[in-house]
């Protein structure tokens, strides 16, 4: 039987979002040795030449306007989104973070009114959102209940939050002209890339690849670059493509679960009973976001 075109999407968001929920841990691993400046240039320059390999043909300049969309998602995507993220982290709390970044789907809401014209969810939408987001608090503290104030932190993650909803209505846009996912992936890339060039002073990039030479390094940043990066990439531009910037962003919800359930089996992390009913809510939360629990409304009679 052929899925339909939105249940195609929808399966391809799935896998990706499986696959970004283990980057935690990875990215986990190299920051021993590695800056965050480091792992986002290194991971996104082997996704770039995967993404050559994939598809070994050259994207012409599409004119001043195109270039200038493909620009700024790689922009807000690749370099701003990363590396709001990262800093965010040594300023704040992971749950905070964690929290805070799960507002990314309503963002991608507000912004689609008015930059693709699309209707206002319904109330739906932001109560799953809500239940989503409370979910994500439960899976993100784990039992520790420890919320506190980091502004420079916290004001980094709502950023990244904007970046990442920048990144979807400006995806969604480009591929509505009908290129290549793969090529315009990597030309995102390019110009993400191009603008982590200039803050290499700032945080003190290094290369030393002797790092490489310790196979937990080489394995990890591999994955960040051919699977996290490259792959999943160019797939959840495919999704958004498909369905939506607005139904995929929901899919980010799911990560949290993902990451911690790799915790649990890999890194010997508890599961709380809080935790669980975390994971219930933020899946509730994306049911009903995306329509399939609906609100039972009366019809007068």
């Amino acid at each position: 039987m052929l899925l339909s075109t939105k249940t195609k999407g929808h399966l391809i968001a799935l896998m990706t979002v499986f696959i970004w929920g283990i980057t935690y841990i990875s990215t986990k691993v190299l920051l021993v040795d590695f800056k965050p400046i480091e792992i986002l240039f290194f991971r996104f320059s082997l996704g770039y030449l995967t993404l050559w390999i994939l598809s070994p043909h050259v994207l012409p300049w599409q004119g001043v306007k195109r270039e200038l969309l493909f620009l700024g998602a790689g922009f807000c995507g690749v370099t701003c989104y990363f590396l709001c993220e990262n800093i965010a982290l040594t300023y704040s709390t992971a749950s905070n973070v964690g929290v805070i970044t799960t507002l990314a789907p309503i963002f991608t809401a507000i912004l689609a009114i008015f930059f693709l014209k699309t209707e206002m969810p319904p109330l739906r939408f932001y109560v799953g959102c809500l239940f989503a987001i409370v979910g994500v608090a439960l899976i993100s503290f784990n039992g520790k209940f420890v919320l506190s104030l980091n502004p420079i932190g916290d004001f980094l993650a709502i950023l990244a939050c904007g970046f990442w909803a920048c990144y979807s209505i400006l995806t969604k846009k480009s591929s509505n002209y009908g290129y290549n996912i793969i090529q315009l992936t990597r030309r995102f890339f390019f110009y993400g890339i191009l603008f982590m060039l200039p803050t290499f002073p700032i945080f003190g990039f290094e290369w030393q690849l002797s790092r490489f030479a310790h196979p937990i390094n080489l394995v990890n940043i591999v994955f960040l670059g051919i699977g996290a990066s490259a792959i999943c990439f160019a797939s959840w531009n495919y999704a958004v493509k498909l369905v939506g910037a607005v139904k995929i962003s929901l899919y980010i919800y799911l990560i949290p679960i993902i990451t911690i359930i790799n915790a649990v089996l890999i890194l010997n992390e508890k599961f709380t009973w809080l935790a669980a009913l975390g994971t219930a809510l933020t899946l509730c939360g994306l049911l009903l976001s995306e329509g399939k629990i609906k609100f039972r409304q009366s019809n007068g009679k």
